[in-house]
């Protein structure tokens, strides 16, 4: 039976001894404790439930598996004080039927367990086309770029167009980025040219024993130009190889973005959200009203 209770009334080495079996990082309570302690909040004097930043999956978590049944009391256990919700649930939760308030979204994941040539060689044309010209450029990997710097090239780009994100959530990722480093269970990438230390392009990567998820990024107009990003995905997938370990590209339900990843031979993985509205007519408009404002 599914019960909810209370954050500080939780055993986190219980907890973490079990969702560490399943390879998603978001769930260890270190992670949570940083991104939000609570996944609950309050607007306009209603409770709701939402996703953190920086967190595709959560859900429910078992050593034994999920079942359709399980999920249902992990619904039916959200206290009905949470008039709203939109929360996303794991690729191990899986439904016998399609309820109502669910909807699925895209992930592509990696088998790493094989060598690279094998992988490289699955790999899709265009993929392999743009790794080849980015090798035969002045380019170089770099080992440990500062989070800060690649939370700067990610903000002078795409960044800008991410209304919802501001200090606060940069901030909470500079926690997440170094909390985790110095636990051993993230590392960052970057490449730059040969001859000029500048940073084309970087990213932050979440590792567990059996996962590796590219969480973060940060490209330059230059970077996109040479193909930098699909050297540095290839070398990391490159020094993972022959190990028991997914590759997990997080993501993505935005067409191109599913397409570059599913370039590297992975394959694409279902995870669903929950969403319901028991608010009344006058707390949806406001809520609509707050949500175009993000």
């Amino acid at each position: 039976m599914i019960r909810f209770i209370e954050n500080s009334h939780i055993d986190r080495a219980k907890w973490d001894s079990i969702v560490s079996d399943c390879g998603l990082v978001y769930a260890q309570s270190w992670y949570l404790d940083i991104v939000h302690p609570i996944t609950g909040g309050k607007k306009f004097g209603v409770n709701y439930l939402f996703q953190p930043f920086f967190v595709q999956q959560l859900g429910v978590f078992a050593r034994q598996g999920v079942s359709p049944e399980m999920l249902q009391d992990f619904l039916n256990a959200i206290p009905k004080k949470y008039r709203f919700a939109e929360i996303r649930l794991n690729e191990g939760n899986v439904f016998e039927k399609t309820l109502q308030g669910i909807e699925f979204h895209r992930n592509t994941l990696l088998d790493l367990n094989q060598d690279y040539a094998t992988i490289r060689a699955n790999y899709h044309t265009n993929t392999k086309r743009n790794i080849a010209k980015a090798e035969n450029l002045d380019l170089q990997l770099v080992e440990k770029p500062d989070i800060r710097q690649i939370i700067r090239l990610f903000r002078e780009n795409r960044g800008a167009t991410v209304g919802a994100w501001g200090d606060a959530e940069y901030d909470t990722l500079i926690n997440l980025a170094e909390t985790a480093l110095r636990r051993h269970a993230a590392f960052t990438l970057g490449v730059t040219e040969k001859s000029n230390d500048e940073l084309l392009c970087g990213a932050l990567f979440m590792k567990t024993p059996s996962r590796v998820t590219f969480l973060f990024s940060g490209n330059s107009d230059h970077g996109k130009e040479i193909h930098a990003m699909t050297f540095l995905l290839d070398r990391a997938i490159q020094r993972f190889a022959n190990q028991p370990v997914t590759f997990d590209f997080e993501g993505s339900d935005d067409d191109n973005l599913a397409r570059f990843y599913l370039g590297f031979g992975g394959e694409e993985k279902r995870y669903s959200s929950y969403t319901y509205n028991n608010m009344s007519a006058i707390g949806k408009a406001l809520l609509r009203l707050w949500k175009r404002r993000k």
